[in-house]
């Protein structure tokens, strides 16, 4: 297809910050490239209406103002990783699409992880830095030699894979902790995936995060964490600042726990005077660079031509590489698929960020079913459904800067991480009367996980295995998403925002208990609802399944037991420390609590 017709003007593209050359020169072969850099925001909203793709790095504010105004517009394109700076909803609402680079900078994040960790084990900062003061110090830094040390890594994404290559190059054991790790890729790489946080931090000798910043992630290396590290053990962050609790970090350090800290990224950047960040800086344990991780001539090169790349065939009608939203589908369907793409994405989100917090984790499922009931099963083009599936499954675990999962990509990515899901239609009136379309995942037993055949929750054998069913079930009400169970508790939430969601037995004060730790700990609450243990099993009567299976008496028994337990699903403002969840099990009498980012 081409560009367009001789008798038409090229189309146009705006670029507004530096690029490189090279994938400029890509465009100039076909479209009208301007280059028109420092607009102010009232500039660029003046001029905007002239154009069909709009390509930018960081500074430019991509707003839902801009993109209304954009007429023309269909793509923009983020040189690098992070589209914070895109209304990627409102970009999507008005059918642009919004591609980045996921893969130019993984080398370039890749070797700054092991410049940073050779820096630190060799003392080299501060060498140079003594022998610039015109000092000869040979004895004050003797280091150590990461040949034979084990490199723990958390996070087996893109990034994570080649920092743990290179460290194999370099002689180190790696061992890592992932729960969507393919054990075939992992086993290529000689990797040890690990089963668990503390097995992993209690052999590392150098331990590196290649993790996205969300609720489950923030602080999730803290004081406890720590504790369980080797004396003398060494850890780096070149993902996400926050990840590592910075207060924490700086005890261990003070206390000669850790040898070394290298750090690329913090919690505020720059850090503010008299931060915690900024007293980690200054720490002469630390090795700390300014958020360089992507700083390189060869990376900026790269995600430049990427992107570029990508104009020009979405321009052309081909399908993008590297689309962080809208799927490409017919414009009816996708009217209607819409909410649902956002609500199954939510639904692997809260899936993978509420379930890996309970024993055995997310770990064990890898095997789903995804239901449909009601109109939204008379939609035969769910292919946004299962990449949205794949995308919330995998965002909360795997490293943004290797993963970036759309329409074109998501069965690929679902094979090379083991993950396996059936999708089911049934055209029968959704299990609640009064939603006409819902939507149910499944996750399997581990012991069915050996069998692809579609899983039914009708198969029940008993409550023992009830109470251990994975079940989200969610609808939509126009663009509104409401999930509608979780687990055995019938619930009435919307996935938005940070959630804090614990399981407790339903007892008087109980919710006063819980807002009394929560706002001892700064912790603002904007939400709370209750949801209670169904009287259902999946999707038919608890009665009649039992019955089926012949445990009728015992596992009513066990019901009516569970019938006393409850989840409270509160609202909150920004994170929760882990702490704070620590002691709504411990002194608020909460048997379980986590905190999820939707």
């Amino acid at each position: 297809m081409p560009l367009c017709n001789p008798e038409e003007a090229a189309p146009k593209v705006l670029v507004p910050e530096k690029l490189s050359p090279d994938g400029l020169v890509l465009l100039r072969s076909s479209l009208d490239v301007d280059e028109r850099k420092g607009l102010t925001a009232d500039q660029l909203l003046e001029i905007i209406p002239n154009y069909d793709a709009l390509l930018v790095r960081s500074e430019t504010k991509v707003t839902a103002t801009v993109l209304r105004a954009a007429r023309r517009l269909k793509v923009v394109a983020r040189a690098g990783v992070g589209v914070d700076n895109v209304d990627v909803e409102e970009a999507t609402k008005l059918g642009i699409v919004v591609v980045n680079s996921p893969s130019g900078n993984i080398g370039a994040a890749a070797e700054h992880t092991i410049a940073l960790m050779m820096s630190m084990s060799r003392k080299i900062p501060e060498a140079c830095a003594s022998l610039k003061d015109g000092k000869w110090e040979r004895s004050q830094f003797v280091g150590v030699e990461v040949k034979g040390k084990i490199l723990g890594i958390i996070g087996l994404g893109k990034v994570g894979l080649t920092v743990a290559r290179l460290a194999k190059g370099l002689g180190m054991t790696v061992n890592a902790l992932d729960p969507y790790a393919s054990p075939a890729v992992a086993g290529s790489a000689s990797v040890n995936l690990v089963a668990s946080l503390p097995e992993l931090l209690s052999s590392a000798d150098f331990l590196t995060i290649h993790t996205p910043l969300i609720a489950s992630t923030r602080g999730m290396i803290g004081q406890a964490e720590l504790a369980q590290m080797k004396p003398g053990a060494r850890i780096l962050n070149v993902a996400r600042g926050g990840t590592i609790d910075e207060e924490a970090l700086l005890t261990a350090l003070d206390s000669g726990h850790l040898a070394g800290a290298a750090v690329d990224v913090f919690t505020s950047e720059p850090p503010a005077i008299g931060s915690t960040a900024a007293s980690l800086i200054a720490h002469p344990r630390a090795v700390v660079t300014p958020h360089l991780g992507a700083s390189t001539v060869e990376a900026q090169e790269n995600v430049s031509v990427d992107v570029c790349e990508q104009v020009l065939e979405i321009l052309q009608g081909s399908l993008p590489r590297s689309a962080v939203n809208a799927p490409l589908i017919l414009p009816e369907e996708y009217q209607k698929l819409q909410p649902f793409v956002r609500l199954v994405e939510k639904m692997g989100s809260l899936y993978t960020q509420h379930y890996a917090t309970l024993p055995g984790g997310s770990m064990t499922r890898n095997t789903f079913d995804l239901i449909y009931q009601g109109e939204i099963a008379s939609i035969n083009n769910t292919k946004p459904l299962f990449a949205a599936l794949i995308k919330g499954l995998m965002a909360p675990i795997s490293s943004s800067e290797g993963i970036n999962i759309n329409i074109v990509n998501a069965e690929l990515v679902a094979r090379e991480r083991g993950i396996f899901v059936s999708e089911q239609h049934s055209r029968d009136p959704a299990d609640h009367s009064s939603y006409s379309s819902l939507v149910t995942l499944v996750a399997r037993p581990p012991s069915r996980t050996s069998s692809r055949a579609p899983a039914s929750v009708e198969t029940a054998t008993g409550s023992k295995q009830a109470k251990s069913q994975r079940i989200i079930s969610g609808t939509c009400s126009g663009d509104s998403l409401l999930i509608t169970r979780l687990g055995r508790f019938e619930a009435s939430f919307e996935p938005e925002g940070t959630l804090l969601i614990c399981e407790n037995y339903d007892s008087p004060g109980k919710i006063g208990v819980v807002g009394s730790i929560l706002g001892q700990a700064g912790v603002n609450i904007n939400f709370m609802t209750v949801a209670p243990v169904s009287p259902k099993l999946g999707f038919g009567d608890l009665d009649m399944k039992l019955s089926k299976d012949g445990h009728t008496d015992l596992a009513a028994k066990d019901e009516r037991s569970s019938l006393q337990e409850a989840l409270m699903i509160l609202g909150i403002d920004g994170g929760v420390p882990p702490h704070v969840t620590g002691d709504l099990v411990k002194e608020g009498g909460v048997l379980t609590a986590c905190a999820v980012t939707l």
